[in-house]
């Protein structure tokens, strides 16, 4: 039997994106260096990764000042907690259809 892979979300498709989707879903919020740290990414890769996932609805940002030093903290929305949780689920049933 052949699986329709419809469900599954190109916006989650990046291993990058997956990585900061996967931080947020998990964590009420995180700032622009803990995720930076946490994937191993440089500063343009992740802003570059942000912005999309932002443009799309799924993630929104809040810029503030700690000291001297700007701060942009993430979180997930609530579709994009429902878009994640739904490619999650389809590659889960992906994954569960593949017996021979």
């Amino acid at each position: 039997m052949k699986y329709n892979l419809e469900h599954i979300n190109k916006a989650f498709e990046s291993k990058v994106r997956l990585g900061i989707m996967s931080i947020l879903a998990v964590n009420e919020s995180a700032d622009f260096t803990t995720i930076k740290n946490l994937l191993n990414l440089t500063d343009g890769n992740l802003a570059s990764h942000t912005r999309s996932l932002e443009e799309l609805g799924y993630i929104c940002s809040s810029k503030q000042f700690i000291g001297r030093k700007p701060n942009t903290q993430f979180s997930i929305t609530p579709e994009g907690r429902k878009a994640f949780a739904e490619h999650i689920r389809a590659l889960e049933d992906f994954l569960k259809n593949q017996k021979l």
